[in-house]
């Protein structure tokens, strides 16, 4: 059940545009009504006390649950007391919160120095997501600086009565969360939260313009005007729209032939060992295919248990991609599975239109996992 409650959640509100206010305690509805245009319009000064109108939804809960630390060595709430803190749950392969990324990055950049604390606590889905040696790879990637909870275990996860990613929870200097957002998007409220929670706590100067931070490949912000495909497990678990004559063999290996898939709808060919979470080639020249809609396909995927690289070549319609490569793929189609993580296979540059996409893997051992959209 909690599988599904995951993929629910992450498709229902992970693709919105706007994030979602959710409503921890009495009066969060005060929050429509937060005055952070007055404080921001200027004329707060030191004597001046300031409140945001924000509502109390209860105590930050505990960080102690956390496997590791990475960038930081352990936190605990007693520790971040006087501190603005953002709680940040997301792991690494998800795109949602990938695209996150670049302004929670700008936020723990630019207001570091007025008291803002941000901790990512990074919750895997996938099994190796639980590796630190591959979040590890993903922070260096993603060029994050600030703290990092690894939670292997679900334990901060609980601690939070979390169910969703990518997921905001932002507590003022005296430990108490004030707001908590899920979903991407609405940036330029939450930033205001954080300005106005610092001014809350003194710092005045945190008011002001907003962060407008550039992103690009998977970072950029969705196209959601043309979203008409979502998020497909290719693991047994959690799969769905598969189409073949023979229909999905859990644990065994397989020798698929592809069938023309409808709109959202996925087919293999070649030998195959479909997994609960991962399928797996078993021999060079094994291929999926995908009709979908929607500018951005990626697909997640790994190399090899021995960890030797796989090389691909995508096409669309059957032909290469040419401009409407991703940033994973050259314009010729080709690329190679180097990581576990998600790869970026197409970015449509002009008309976003329906297309039949398929990926021909040269090598064998490549593992298959989800597709996202954007």
């Amino acid at each position: 059940m909690m599988s599904y409650l995951r993929k629910l959640f992450r498709e229902r509100l992970g693709w919105v545009a706007g994030a979602t206010l959710v409503a921890l305690g009495a009066g969060a509805a005060t929050f429509q009504n937060m005055p952070v245009a007055d404080a921001a319009g200027g004329g707060l000064n030191a004597s001046q006390a300031y409140r945001s109108g924000l509502p109390f939804l209860g105590a930050l809960p505990s960080l102690a649950g956390a496997t590791t630390w990475l960038n930081s060595p352990p936190l605990d709430t007693a520790q971040l007391r006087g501190k603005v803190v953002l709680v940040d749950f997301w792991t690494y392969s998800c795109i949602n919160c990938i695209r996150t990324l670049p302004h929670v990055r700008a936020w723990a950049e630019k207001y570091r120095d007025q008291g803002l604390v941000v901790i990512g606590v990074h919750t895997p889905e996938f099994s190796f997501e639980k590796d630190t040696a591959n979040i590890e790879k993903a922070i260096a990637r993603f060029k994050i600086d600030y703290p990092i909870a690894v939670d292997t275990e679900h334990r901060v996860w609980d601690t939070f009565h979390n169910n969703v990613w990518p997921a905001f929870y932002i507590a003022d200097a005296q430990g108490q969360i004030r707001a908590h957002f899920v979903g991407e998007g609405n940036y330029d409220k939450t930033e205001k939260i954080i300005q106005s929670l610092l001014a809350e706590a003194g710092k005045h100067d945190a008011m002001g313009a907003l962060t407008t931070p550039q992103a690009s490949g998977e970072q950029a912000a969705p196209d959601i005007a043309h979203l008409r495909s979502g998020e497909t497990y290719v693991g047994y678990e959690q799969a769905s729209n598969f189409v073949s004559r023979s229909g999905l063999k859990r644990d065994v290996a397989y020798e698929y032939s592809i069938s023309d898939p409808g709109l959202n709808e996925w087919s293999l060919g070649g030998n195959w060992t479909v997994g609960a979470e991962r399928t797996t080639l078993n021999r060079a020249g094994g291929s999926i295919a995908y009709r979908f809609a929607a500018r951005d396909l990626h697909l997640v995927l790994g190399p090899s248990a021995d960890r030797t690289p796989v090389r691909f070549k995508v096409r669309i319609d059957g032909h290469a991609p040419g401009e409407n490569h991703g940033s994973d793929t050259d314009p010729a189609g080709n690329g190679i599975v180097t990581q576990t993580r998600l790869y970026q296979l197409v970015r449509q540059s002009g008309v976003v239109k329906e297309h039949v996409f398929d990926i021909r893997f040269l090598d064998p051992g490549v593992g298959a996992f989800a597709f996202t959209f954007g």
